[in-house]
C-alpha cells in the first residue's frame, strides 16, 4: 500500500455520518433482487467479476487519456467511452451474468446506451446526490437521460472501503412524487442515504432516477470503475440522439453487439386505439407476483 499522504478533503466535503448497508446480496433469489430493484432502488451482485477481467480492464484503462470535474482535479474519467478503448470493456456489455438479470429485468430487447470510466484519485471529495436522467434532458447527460427507463450498471474495480469513495445513495428516491424528488436537484447528503462497501469485482445496479453519490477518498490508492448503461428498446429519447460511429460497433466484439443497436431505438406510437387488435392476456414482467411474494 501506498504511504504517500492524501491530500487533505474540504471540511465542507466531509459527510459526517455514515450507514454502512449490511443485507447479504448473495443470498437473494432472482425474484428477490428484482423487488429490491424496483423498490429500494438498487441491487447488488458481489465480486461477479472475476479478478482476471479486472486485471485485463486495468490494463487496457491504465493509459487512458483523462479530464477530471470542475469541483477536483483528483476526481477523472475517461475523455473516450472504455469500451471503445478496452476489448475486456466492450466484452462486458454483453457480460452473461449481468445480461441474464437485465433481460428477467427488463426482457429480451436491450439497448446499450453509454460507457463510462472513472478514476476517484486519493483526496477526492465526494460525489454530491444527484440523478443520471432528467426527463428534458441536460448538459449533463445530453437527451440519453431523458429515457423513460434507463439504468447504469456500476463495476467497481477495486474494492470499496469506508474510506475508499464507497458508493451512497437514498433508497427509494427514485419512487418519489415529491417536488425534492426533482431529477434536476442535488444534494450535500441526506440524513437517510445509505453507503455500500462492496469487494472488488461488485456490479451495483440503480434506474437513472435513484439519488445516488458517493463518499470523498480518503484511502492513499485511487478507486476505479467501470459505468454501462442500458434500458429497455422501446424507452427511447426524447429527443434525437448520435448514434454511435458504425466502424466501431462493426469492430466491435460479437458479445457485445446485440446491444449496440441504434441509440435512437423506440417504441414510440402517437397514434393509439382503444382496442387494438391482438391484445394479449398476459404480460408476466407487470406481474405483482413477479417478486415472489403474495
Amino acid at each position: 500500500m501506498s504511504s504517500a499522504p492524501v491530500p487533505v478533503i474540504s471540511p465542507d466535503e466531509v459527510i459526517p455520518f455514515m450507514n454502512v448497508d449490511r443485507t447479504d446480496f448473495a443470498a437473494m433469489s432472482r425474484a428477490q433482487q428484482i423487488r429490491h430493484f424496483e423498490v429500494e432502488g438498487y441491487c447488488v451482485f458481489p465480486s461477479i467479476v472475476t479478478p482476471d477481467i479486472i486485471a485485463r480492464i486495468k490494463r487496457e484503462l491504465n493509459e487512458a487519456e483523462m479530464s477530471h470535474t470542475s469541483y477536483s482535479v483528483n476526481q477523472t474519467r475517461s475523455v473516450t467511452q472504455p469500451q471503445w478503448l478496452s476489448r475486456a470493456v466492450a466484452e462486458l456489455i454483453g457480460y452473461p451474468p449481468m445480461i441474464d438479470f437485465l433481460t428477467d429485468l427488463m426482457g429480451p430487447e436491450i439497448v446499450f446506451t453509454r460507457g463510462f470510466f472513472q478514476r476517484t484519485r486519493p483526496g477526492s471529495p465526494g460525489i454530491s446526490m444527484h440523478t443520471d436522467g432528467q426527463p428534458h434532458g441536460s448538459n449533463l447527460f445530453g437527451y440519453e437521460g431523458s429515457c423513460p427507463r434507463l439504468l447504469r450498471v456500476l463495476y467497481y474495480l477495486d474494492e470499496l472501503t469506508t474510506e475508499r469513495a464507497p458508493f451512497r445513495l437514498i433508497p427509494r428516491s427514485h419512487l418519489s412524487f415529491h417536488a425534492q424528488a426533482s431529477p434536476y436537484a442535488r444534494y450535500r447528503w441526506h440524513p437517510e442515504e445509505i453507503t455500500l462497501v462492496v469487494p472488488a469485482g461488485t456490479a451495483v445496479v440503480i434506474p437513472s432516477l435513484l439519488m445516488h453519490g458517493s463518499d470523498p477518498n480518503k484511502d492513499p490508492r485511487p478507486r476505479e470503475l467501470v459505468q454501462l448503461g442500458y434500458r429497455p428498446a422501446w424507452a427511447g429519447p426524447i429527443q434525437p440522439v448520435e448514434e454511435w460511429d458504425a466502424r466501431l460497433v462493426e469492430s466491435a466484439p460479437e458479445i457485445a453487439r446485440p446491444f449496440l443497436k441504434s441509440l435512437n431505438t423506440t417504441g414510440a406510437a402517437w397514434e393509439q386505439q382503444h382496442k387494438p387488435e391482438g391484445m394479449k392476456t398476459e404480460a408476466p414482467g407487470i406481474n405483482p407476483s413477479r417478486w415472489g411474494v403474495p
